[in-house]
C-alpha cells in the first residue's frame, strides 16, 4: 500500500514538473535581445537611430489594467492627421514596428508604437498571445483618444501575435478603429501550438496530451484558457474593414489560418497572400506590392468614407 502511495506521489510530482516545464515554454518564450533587434532593423534599412531621434515624439507609460506600465511612443508628423497604432509580434519590440511607421507616415498618418507586456520596456511577467495583450491594446486606444479627443480617427496594424491581438480586440472588446490590418495571425492558439508541437517531431497524440497538460497549468498559473485565444471566434464580430496579409510560404504560422479568418470575416475585407517571404516577412520581401495593396484597401474603405 505504501509503495503504491509513493509511486502515485512520484507520478503526480513528475506530471506536475512536466506541466510546469511545458507551460513555462509557452508563457515565457525566449525574447530576442533588443539590441539585436535594433541592429537587424538598422541593417535592413528600416531603423535609422538619428532619424528616429529627430521625430517629434512623446513617450508615455500607460497603466495596464493587469498591473504594470505599457511603454508607448506617440509619433506626430502632422496635427489632425489620422493615427496608426502598431502591435508587434512575439519576442520583438516596438522598434520592429518602425518599418510600418515609415510606410504609413508616407501615406499621411501619425503613429503610435508600444511594447507588449513582458517585451521591450513594458512590464508584465508572461506572454498570453493576445489574451491580456488585447486589454492592453484597449488601454493604448483609450490613451490616444484621451490625447486627441473623441473624434480621433485611427487604424490598427498588427503583425503575428500583434495581428492576433488586433483581431481579438476588435472582435471581443470594441470595434472602435476605422480599419484593421492583420499580418500573419494564427486563427486559434490551440491549433497553432498543436501545429508547432507536431512539426517538432512529436506524434499528434502526444502533442494533444502535452497541450492539454500545458493548458491546465497555464490556467492555474495565469488564469486564462488557451482555447479562448481564438481569432476565428472573434473575427465574425468585426464590422469594420480588415486587410488580411500572409506570406503563402510561412512555415511558422501557416497561411491557411489567415485564409480561414478571411472567410469568417463578414463585410468589408481584402486578402493579400504574397508568394515571397517567410513568417512576418511579407513587407520586407514585397515592399512595393505591400504598399500598393494597402493603398487599394485604404482607397476602398478609408479615403472613400
Amino acid at each position: 500500500m505504501r509503495k503504491r502511495s509513493i509511486a502515485a506521489l512520484s507520478a503526480a510530482a513528475g506530471i506536475s514538473a512536466f506541466g510546469v516545464y511545458l507551460s513555462n515554454k509557452i508563457m515565457f518564450m525566449k525574447l530576442k535581445d533588443p539590441s539585436e533587434i535594433e541592429e537587424r532593423e538598422r541593417e535592413a534599412g528600416f531603423y535609422d537611430p538619428d532619424k528616429y531621434l529627430k521625430l517629434i515624439k512623446k513617450e508615455v507609460r500607460i497603466p495596464s489594467p493587469s498591473g504594470y506600465d505599457i511603454h508607448t511612443v506617440f509619433l506626430e508628423q502632422m496635427a489632425g492627421a489620422p493615427y496608426m497604432i502598431f502591435c508587434h509580434g512575439v519576442t520583438e519590440t516596438k522598434i520592429n514596428s518602425l518599418k510600418y511607421v515609415r510606410l504609413f507616415m508616407e501615406k499621411g498618418f501619425n503613429a503610435v508604437i508600444y511594447d507588449h507586456r513582458r517585451h521591450g520596456d513594458s512590464g508584465g511577467k508572461s506572454t498570453s498571445y493576445g489574451h491580456f495583450e488585447k486589454i492592453d491594446l484597449k488601454a493604448v486606444v483609450d490613451c490616444l483618444i484621451e490625447e486627441e479627443g473623441e473624434s480621433a480617427v485611427f487604424g490598427i496594424h498588427g503583425e503575428s501575435m500583434g495581428a492576433v491581438t488586433t483581431l481579438l480586440y476588435a472582435g471581443s472588446i470594441e470595434d472602435r478603429a476605422a480599419f484593421y490590418i492583420a499580418d500573419c495571425p494564427f486563427s486559434d492558439l490551440t491549433e497553432q501550438l498543436s501545429f508547432l508541437m507536431t512539426k517538432s517531431q512529436r506524434s499528434a497524440l502526444l502533442s494533444k496530451m502535452a497541450l492539454s497538460l500545458a493548458g491546465s497549468f497555464i490556467f492555474l498559473r495565469d488564469r486564462y484558457m488557451i482555447r479562448g485565444v481564438s481569432p476565428k471566434e472573434a473575427v465574425g464580430h468585426i464590422k469594420k474593414p480588415v486587410l488580411f496579409i500572409h506570406s503563402r510560404h510561412d512555415s511558422f504560422i501557416p497561411s491557411h489560418m489567415t485564409e480561414i479568418l478571411y472567410e469568417l470575416k463578414q463585410g468589408p475585407k481584402r486578402l493579400f497572400l504574397p508568394e515571397e517571404g517567410g513568417h512576418a516577412q511579407s513587407y520586407a520581401a514585397n515592399p512595393e506590392a505591400y504598399s500598393k495593396e494597402v493603398d487599394r484597401f485604404l482607397e476602398d474603405y478609408f479615403y472613400a468614407r
